[in-house]
């Protein structure tokens, strides 16, 4: 029977992504914004500089992949990786947001391009140990959808949480500022407290998972091979080869361009389309906060009950139609109440609480089925990749979310959409642009989406026969070895 992980060990890892979910929330909600609003770099440009660092930072998902799945030291093959980054992430987050003032525009793309790719790089070299981490510490069907249960939680409070107690603390609303977000001295302390957050977190993770060390698996690599480009073509390509594999990552790939250019226009449209004031968007992170433990809490209930295919499906279709709903209501028809009415609120409120029940349901559902096809690969290759599978899984988030930013920062100009605009002097027309890229054009890609995980082919049962199959190839290899180690312990001397 596969050893279910202890509380402590489930804190300890979840608490990690909190790193990630504080990175995230600065990069997705605040710096193309900063760039573009408060320092007037073009929309085209800023997403430029975005993607070209999405681009650089899918590349080095394999290689941190491909590192950690071979690094074989006494803390194991994730935790050194882990612990290294966080001083560099940090530091480069701060950097990001504290440009020398009085730039010219191409040097403010310089410098967001150099700060944007390094960081994204050393979030690299811990995320993709910290994923991997997560796989092969747990082992049981149910129990890994409940491991990444926590790390989900815990990401979602480092994203939406913090966007709150920013929005509360830092970008308050003035008669000088009719918005907070276009206070530039607020994003010093901003910076400053999502460097500590990341430290923080990253070393509670790595402590409190060190005492599952003895527990986790060695390397399975039959040979030793150098990195190489060669290697990690050899070692991507071994894993593309699994069809349910392939399948997976397409869908991610398509869902994280839809919500990637969603997540691009998110602050315009609060802002400028919905006319929300500062002490109003502060409430969205809350109440999709507010979603998160029903959703965590749901998710190993439903995966006990449907099967994972079927859950990811049932969840991601519902996400497409909710997010879609308000925007089409207000674009199409005057059945809506006014902007900055409490009962507009409400309703954006309702729809955003619907999507935190689902979001992390559908986010905990892909890391499980991602964890199920690393015993899959072993059973057919030898080979334990779980570095390499999370890799590709990362290399579609960045991928997707640099074709995002690009198509996004593109969009804004093409709708002609102004800089520096304050709330109320946007003109309609720019505003309908706006709201139908954001949302009906977007949804098109929906429909891929759910055909990809349709072709997923990995149920409950196949999973149970590829673990019954690996305990029995396991057992055989440890009888055989152990013949061989007693023969090499009688040729030792005694020292007695």
């Amino acid at each position: 029977m596969n050893r279910v992980l202890p509380f402590s060990s489930k804190l300890g890892f979840g608490i990690g992504q909190l790193a990630e979910g504080v990175t995230l929330a600065a990069f997705g909600t605040f710096l193309l914004f900063f760039y573009n609003q408060i320092l007037g770099i073009s929309g085209a440009l800023t997403g430029l500089a975005l993607g070209i660092a999405l681009f650089c930072d899918a590349i080095t998902d394999p290689l941190a992949g491909s590192i950690s799945d071979r690094l074989n030291t006494r803390w194991g093959r994730r935790l050194p990786m882990m612990a290294a980054s966080s001083l560099p992430l940090a530091m480069c987050v701060v950097a990001l947001f504290n440009p020398p003032s009085g730039m010219s525009d191409w040097f403010y793309f310089g410098w967001l391009v150099v700060f944007a790719v390094l960081a994204r790089t050393f979030l690299t070299l811990y995320h993709i140990p910290h994923l991997a981490l997560g796989a092969e510490m747990a082992h049981d069907y149910l129990d890994r959808t409940r491991v990444f249960s926590y790390s989900q939680l815990f990401g979602s409070l480092g994203s939406t949480g913090f966007g709150f107690v920013m929005l509360t603390f830092f970008f308050v609303s003035s008669e000088e500022y009719a918005h907070g977000m276009l206070n530039q001295t607020a994003y010093t302390p901003f910076s400053l407290s999502a460097a500590v957050i990341i430290m923080i977190s990253i070393w509670l993770s790595v402590f409190g998972t060190a005492k599952e060390i003895p527990y986790l698996p060695k390397a399975t690599f039959k040979t030793q091979e150098r990195l190489s480009f060669g290697r990690l073509a050899r070692e991507m390509i071994t894993a593309f080869k699994n069809h349910s594999y392939r399948m997976l990552v397409g869908g991610l790939f398509c869902a994280v361009i839809l919500l990637g250019i969603e997540g691009v226009f998110m602050v315009y449209m609060y802002v400028h389309f919905w006319g929300m004031e500062t002490e109003n968007m502060r409430w969205l992170g809350p109440t999709g906060l507010l979603a998160l433990p029903f959703s965590v809490l749901l998710a190993p209930i439903l995966t006990k009950r449907f099967d994972k295919r079927h859950l990811l499906i049932g969840l991601s279709a519902l996400i497409i139609v909710n997010n879609n709903t308000m925007i089409c209501l207000a674009l199409f028809t005057d059945i809506l109440p006014p902007n900055g009415t409490i009962l507009l609120l409400s309703m954006l409120l309702s729809f955003v609480f619907l999507s935190g029940l689902c979001s992390p349901a559908v986010i905990i559902t892909l890391n499980s089925m991602f964890a199920d096809i690393a015993d899959e690969q072993e059973l057919i290759t030898g080979e334990r990749q779980e570095g390499i599978i999370f890799s590709a899984r990362s290399f579609s988030f960045k991928a997707g979310g640099a074709v995002a930013s690009i198509i996004g920062g593109v969009a804004l100009d093409l709708i002609g959409f102004p800089r520096g605009a304050a709330p109320g002097e946007v003109e309609a027309d720019v505003l309908f642009r706006l709201g139908l890229v954001a949302g009906p054009l977007t949804s098109i890609l929906g429909l891929f989406i759910l055909l990809f995980y349709l072709a997923y082919r990995l149920d409950r049962n196949r999973v149970a026969e590829i673990q019954a199959e690996l305990a029995i190839r396991r057992a055989e290899t440890a009888a055989q070895s152990e013949p061989g180690q007693q023969a090499e312990a009688s040729q030792q001397p005694d020292t007695a």
